[in-house]
């Protein structure tokens, strides 16, 4: 069962890898392109800060160093959990396995760079959801799916 979460937070590495990759090399920092006219579009951000641009605009100088030890620690947390249920296939280890891969794929660009590339920029007129990338998605389907486990209870197995 292990090969399974590591291959499911894996996926998630090269889905997120491989769509920064394209928005870095295709789209202009900063730049954007509209694909469903005011609702939706593909925009190329760098994002110091953390998931949603939280912190982006703290000038504390040990910032990147934080959020990469939050990361790192958060990792550890989850990779300690699916070990304990390594023999279980369900909603609590999916979850943990698209958060591991989620916080893989945001910690290897703050390593790079220091900043995040995030991509989707969802939008209503002037109101806009803070952009973010695919490792942003993964972990908060994650969460979702852990607080969807709690109040479930854990009844229902996914698949063994």
């Amino acid at each position: 069962m292990r090969k399974r979460h590591f291959l499911i937070a894996f996926a998630v590495l090269l889905l997120d890898r491989l769509t920064k990759w394209l928005v870095i090399r295709n789209i202009p920092l900063d730049d954007a392109i509209s694909i469903i006219p005011g609702l939706f579009r593909l925009t190329h951000l760098e994002n110091p800060g953390a998931a949603f641009s939280l912190f982006a605009e703290s000038s504390l100088p040990f910032r990147t160093g934080l959020l990469i030890t939050i990361s790192v620690a958060a990792l550890i947390v989850v990779a300690l959990l699916l070990w304990m249920r390594r023999n279980d296939f369900n909603l609590t280890t999916l979850a943990l396995s698209l958060i591991m891969g989620g916080a893989t794929g945001n910690l290897w660009d703050r390593l790079a760079s220091g900043k995040v590339t995030d991509f989707l920029d969802f939008y209503v007129g002037t109101h806009h959801w803070p952009p973010f990338n695919v490792a942003d998605s993964a972990i908060v389907i994650g969460a979702l799916l852990l607080m969807l486990g709690m109040f479930r209870k854990e009844t229902v197995r996914v698949a063994r």
